[in-house]
């Protein structure tokens, strides 16, 4: 998990993933590469081929704004994969690598999760859950402090079971958790996270060599509860203020509706929302 050549592995990703009919190349005979071509993609954004290559080798490690927009451009990049970009091919200086900090959840935050009453729970940076009330812990198991999400997502059969399209959920998951990584790769904790991973799921392994990137936004959920069945509920993501990288998710139904119907079936069954169990 070196962070040598970020920017270069990131586009020699992305470039794969691009057919020639989607830029307007004409094909003729086999090509023996998946994707584009360097060449083309260096005629594409209007800089050498030479130039291409060193920037994809890491030969090249500052590219300007303008050279990197002309290859967002051309490898059909949307806004966030673009910002991401953008973020690897900044020139900044080296870091003594730090020891990673603990991430605690702030005192009212926790407070604000334990008196909802609403699914909740508090996601960290690497998408280890730190804090959850018992009606999230009821909608999945899963959802307790000490847990992280892409380890249940990916090797937890009961937790697969709970999403109807899980194969469709872990993949903006991994294009999420890239993103709010960013460049910070030399971490111990997502050395370790991303490797386990890589090596325990072939599905992670692929997901993460495609390099996609997608902030991490509110969605519409299915969920297969094997207590109350089908819910469809609206899961949304809050920045916690005061605590970089951690966020606030929710779950509600539609008022009105069978899903708030059986969630609240589900909340009668959770005798008292457990006290909030912050991480450590």
């Amino acid at each position: 998990m070196s962070e040598s050549n970020l920017l270069g592995d990131y586009v020699r990703a992305r470039r794969e993933l691009v057919t020639p009919e989607q830029v307007g190349i004409p094909v003729s005979g086999v090509r023996r590469v998946p994707g584009l071509r360097r060449e083309e993609v260096a005629m594409l954004a209007g800089i050498s081929a030479d130039y291409y290559l060193r920037l994809e080798q890491g030969r090249d490690r500052n590219p300007s704004a303008q050279v990197l927009e002309s290859l967002a451009r051309v490898l059909r990049l949307d806004d966030d994969a673009t910002a991401y970009l953008l973020r690897l091919g900044a020139d900044k200086p080296r870091r003594r690598r730090r020891r990673p900090r603990k991430e605690t959840v702030p005192a009212s935050v926790a407070q604000l999760v334990a008196t909802l009453p609403l699914p909740a729970y508090v996601e960290g940076r690497y998408f280890d859950v730190l804090a959850a009330n018992a009606l999230a812990t009821a909608l999945s198991p899963r959802l307790v402090a000490g847990a992280n999400r892409l380890r249940d997502v990916f090797l937890d059969p009961a937790e697969q079971a709970l999403h109807p399209d899980w194969e469709n959920a872990a993949g903006g998951m991994v294009a999420g958790f890239r993103e709010s990584v960013g460049t910070d790769t030399d971490d111990p904790r997502f050395i370790e996270l991303v490797g386990e991973l890589c090596l325990a799921s072939p599905l992670f392994s692929r997901l993460w060599a495609r390099h996609d990137v997608e902030a991490c936004e509110g969605a519409a959920k299915l969920i297969d509860h094997p207590q109350v069945g089908g819910l469809r509920l609206h899961r949304e993501r809050l920045g916690v203020g005061g605590a970089s990288g951690q966020t606030l998710v929710v779950f509600h139904p539609d008022p009105g509706t069978d899903d708030a119907d059986r969630l609240a079936l589900l909340a009668s069954a959770v005798s008292d929302l457990a006290p909030v169990r912050p991480r450590g």
